[in-house]
């Protein structure tokens, strides 16, 4: 089965997380996901991030501590995924891929349906969240 890296980037704002909602002519359609992408050649996770915000979200992000790698089998491969938290250093997002964004507390993240991929992480984000 093909394995597919990707990272994903948990942007923190006033203590709220961005949650983006995949666009429905996309593999997933409509499921939440934290906004990111695949790894390409040569680059780190982290500049793979930075990147991948800057594609899909119109937006600069610097990228901070890892919080959860998973891997998660779909039919279309095997996707391996970390995240990482992030402060976003522009204004705003802009939606280019994805269907619509919510800014929303850590403790209810578990209201959205997610994708499998990135359900690990929601529990992790919670969890700290509740520790501190």
């Amino acid at each position: 089965m093909k394995r597919i890296n990707v990272v994903g980037a948990v942007i923190v704002r006033d203590g709220l997380i961005l949650c983006a909602q995949r666009s429905f002519k996309s593999d997933l359609p409509g499921l939440w996901e934290f906004p990111g992408g695949k790894i390409e050649d040569g680059e780190t996770p982290r500049e793979a991030l930075e990147r991948e915000i800057r594609e899909e979200l119109d937006a600069e992000v610097r990228t901070g501590e890892q919080i959860e790698t998973t891997v998660h089998e779909y039919a279309f491969g095997e996707v391996a995924l970390t995240t990482f938290y992030c402060d976003l250093l522009s204004g705003d997002v802009t939606l280019v891929e994805h269907e619509s964004v919510k800014w929303l507390p850590p403790a209810e993240l578990a209201t959205l349906e997610w994708a499998p991929a990135d359900i690990p992480a929601v529990r992790t984000i919670a969890n700290q969240s509740s520790a501190a």
